[in-house]
């Protein structure tokens, strides 16, 4: 916490919504507040809600917001401001680029994952959940760590195993993939070899392998 705070000083956090048009210079909303609400504050996992969100905001913020004077505040140049936070942060902690030789040897590093984006339970016919009355969408990515670009990306519903979104072929020769449980498959590991891949994964806790 001490350490975000130091990187993003109030007085910064409020220049830089003011050049944006995020806020008026003698608006309701403070901004610090909401920044670290969503941060520290924003409810965890399966439970987070913009409701949750206005709440944290509330709990801190000096004057409190209607629901509707909240949502209202949640347009595009908050996305952006955000978005800048983001890459400010990655600027400040980004590790020298060195690269280690045993890495040097691949042609890539790619990381394949995904995450959860909950969505309102409306929304439940067209992206479905694995659980019932919710509703959710999985955005799948592939990314190039060394050139530091997204290689694909694809979403789907909620249901829709990570697994089934990452396709061998001759694109993986040369290249190092990293890969989670979700895309354990022996049949997968043996695609990336003979495309003269390589990859790093995690051990299921039945595999017993020879090496």
């Amino acid at each position: 916490m001490r350490r975000l705070t130091t990187l993003f000083p109030s007085e910064y956090l409020e220049e830089h919504a003011e050049e944006l048009g995020v806020v008026e210079r003698e608006g309701k909303l403070q901004v610090p507040v909401l920044v670290w609400a969503l941060v520290f504050g924003f409810a965890a996992g399966e439970s987070r809600t913009l409701a949750g969100f206005r709440r944290s905001y509330n709990s801190t913020a000096d004057e409190t917001l209607s629901p509707g004077g909240f949502y209202h505040r949640l347009t595009p140049s908050l996305a952006e401001y955000l978005r800048d936070l983001v890459e400010r942060g990655l600027d400040e902690v980004a590790v020298p680029d060195a690269v280690d030789a045993d890495i040097d040897r691949f042609k890539d590093v790619m990381i394949a994952d995904g995450t959860v984006l909950r969505l309102h339970e409306f929304l439940s016919d067209e992206f479905q959940a694995r659980r019932e009355e919710q509703a959710g969408a999985k955005l799948h990515l592939l990314h190039n760590a060394t050139d530091k670009t997204i290689e694909r990306l694809d979403v789907t519903d909620e249901k829709t195993h990570d697994s089934t979104l990452f396709k061998t072929g001759s694109w993986l020769q040369g290249r190092l993939v990293l890969l989670d449980l979700a895309y354990f498959k022996y049949r997968r590991f043996a695609l990336i070899d003979e495309n003269d891949g390589y990859f790093v994964s995690r051990l299921k806790e039945s595999a017993n392998p020879v090496i």
